[in-house]
């Protein structure tokens, strides 16, 4: 069996198809980062991508009741990831080019975890509700 085979729908959801192609784009960049600052914020950014790309994957294929947790904590790590990538800008170790390239699917992925958030907020108060 081959492996692409075996995975399910979660990895082709938009917002991991999104995420995906972010990160691709700041790998690209990272080797034009100077060099003291690639090892250091750079190493710290690429490290928060990967575990934003992880913690997707997890909500997404979760069981529903285990998502809520998943999906806040994504959105903590989005922000610092937001956060960190402005700090490289400001720093000029990241051009207005390759950040304003960032900030367009960064900024989409961000309304999807926006969403996602509130539909399980929704659901997961419609539950409790539905107990009492």
């Amino acid at each position: 069996m081959n492996f692409h085979n075996s995975l399910t729908s979660a990895d082709e959801t938009p917002i991991i198809i999104k995420f995906n192609e972010s990160y691709k784009l700041w790998h690209g960049f990272l080797i034009h980062i100077p060099r003291l600052t690639r090892y250091t914020l750079g190493a710290k950014i690429d490290n928060i991508f990967t575990e934003c790309l992880e913690l997707s994957l997890l909500a997404g294929y979760s069981a529903r009741e285990t998502k809520l947790p998943l999906v806040q904590k994504l959105s903590v790590k989005f922000d610092a990831l937001k956060f960190f990538l402005k700090l490289l800008w400001e720093l000029k170790a990241l051009d207005n080019k390759k950040y304003a390239a960032l900030s367009q699917p960064l900024s989409e992925i961000g309304k999807m975890i926006g969403g996602w958030l509130n539909l399980l907020k929704k659901e997961n108060s419609s539950r409790t509700a539905g107990r009492e």
